[in-house]
């Protein structure tokens, strides 16, 4: 006679640990596709590599909402702002310009100006002005 018992084999698989092991992913998924394009908007900021800081030289362009241009201040026609532009840049290291369009204006201005901008291979950003929150009273 066998007296002895019996093992009975378990296929149980323990799981209760996974629920935490996928929030961890889950969570590390999320932070990091965040940290992949923070911002639609690109932006060009300033590098802080060295201690000192570098000037770069800036140049504004801005029209009004009567289509007029203006290279620093000073009237342009729009047809001499591309060789007004490219005698403002002549010698400068790093010219940056500012675009300050009017907001009424068509998005065609615009275009027109970052087609010289691209022809003289100028760096351009455009000015905006920032929000007003709601909370100020």
């Amino acid at each position: 006679m066998d007296l002895s018992r019996r093992r009975k084999l378990s296929s149980h698989v323990e799981t209760s640990s996974m629920n935490d092991i996928m929030f961890f992913l889950m969570l590390f998924f999320l932070i990091v596709s965040t940290m992949v394009n923070p911002n639609v908007i690109k932006l060009l900021l300033p590098n802080a590599r060295s201690g000192k800081a570098v000037m770069k030289e800036t140049i504004n362009i801005s029209v009004d909402a009567a289509g007029q241009y203006f290279l620093d201040r000073q009237p342009v026609t729009s047809t001499d702002l591309e060789s007004a532009l490219s005698k403002r840049i002549t010698g400068l290291d790093q010219p940056t310009v500012v675009l300050r369009v009017d907001a009424s204006l068509n998005v065609q201005k615009l275009v027109d100006i970052l087609e010289i901008g691209n022809r003289l291979k100028v760096k351009m950003v455009m000015a905006t002005q920032a929000q007003q929150s709601a909370a100020r009273g």
